[in-house]
Formats: structure tokens, C-alpha cells, sequence
């Protein structure tokens, strides 16, 4: 495996532990951002180029900016935020440590290295081409259930924003 996967792995968890263990909710969103580059790195190292680019188009880019927006207008500090109770820290302790067992246990039989052929390797698998090729033969039904289900949400998002005559907003 090259350096800059171990790297790009070492950067990701110690910025995935940062998410979890900030005391600042804007430095957490941080760390996620950082999280989501290095996940990118990844990408790129897998040859999935259009995967990297959405994934830091979307989540690193507008969806890290809604998360700092939210957080900035909630004014969170240690006067407003509820301390968590005893029982609530033992209960996430449980379910971290299951989640642990859970991943161990999937993760057990993995032998890596094993799947990859050099004769039959394709390079363009992760290419825009091959993704629309696949997306529009295989899945041409689900993508165009799904295109029409964000048109009738936009739809119903402009019909619920919409003023009636006389209707007042303060």
C-alpha cells in the first residue's frame, strides 16, 4: 500500500476523533470538513475521481456551511447546553463499544489484496463515463423516480413557502 494512503488514514481518524472529543461545536464542524477531505483522498487513491469531487462539492462545501450556519445561529455555549447525565455517557460508551463488535465481527474474514487482477483491472471505473453509462441502462427507472420526486418536493416546498392574499408574516 503507498505512504499516502497511510497518511490520508491517519489524518482521517485523528480528525474523526476531533469531530467527537471538541468541546467547540464550530471546531468539530471543522474537523469534519478535514474528515471529508481526507475520505476524498481516498477516493482519488481508488480511482473514483467523480466520487472525490461530489463528495467535497456536497458535503465538505454546502452541507459543512449549512451544519457552521446552524450552529453560529444557536449561540450554543456551556450556560444554554444541558449537561448530559451519567446514564446517558454509559449508554453511548454501550453502543460505541457494540457498534465496535458489530464491525469486528463483519470485518473478521476480510483479506485484503486478494481481489485485485492486473489483467482484467479496468481504469476507467470510477470515470463520469462509465457512471452515466450505468446509471442510465441499468437504473434508468429508479433515477427517473427519483428526479420526479425531487420535482414534486421542490414543488411542494414552493407551494408550503407561498404567501396567501392578506396573510401576514412577522
Amino acid at each position: 500500500m503507498p505512504p499516502l494512503f497511510f497518511f490520508l488514514s491517519f489524518v482521517a481518524l485523528f480528525s474523526a476523533l476531533g469531530v467527537v472529543l471538541a468541546k467547540n461545536p464550530v471546531h468539530s464542524v471543522l474537523f469534519l470538513i478535514l474528515t471529508f477531505f481526507t475520505l476524498s483522498g481516498h477516493y482519488l487513491l481508488l480511482n473514483a475521481q467523480f466520487l472525490a469531487a461530489v463528495n467535497i462539492i456536497v458535503y465538505a462545501g454546502a452541507i459543512m456551511v449549512l451544519f457552521l450556519f446552524v450552529i453560529m445561529f444557536l449561540n450554543l455555549n456551556a450556560d444554554t447546553e444541558p449537561h448530559k447525565s451519567a446514564l446517558a455517557k454509559i449508554a453511548a460508551a454501550v453502543a460505541g463499544g457494540l457498534l465496535l463488535v458489530v464491525m469486528v465481527a463483519a470485518l473478521r474474514d476480510v483479506q485484503p489484496g486478494t481481489t485485485y487482477n492486473a489483467t482484467t483491472f479496468d481504469s476507467q471505473i470510477g470515470m463520469v463515463g462509465q457512471l452515466g453509462l450505468v446509471l442510465y441502462q441499468k437504473y434508468l427507472l429508479p433515477f427517473e423516480l427519483a428526479s420526479v420526486l425531487f420535482l414534486v418536493a421542490m414543488v411542494g416546498a414552493i407551494m408550503l413557502g407561498k404567501r396567501e392574499t392578506g396573510e401576514r408574516h412577522f
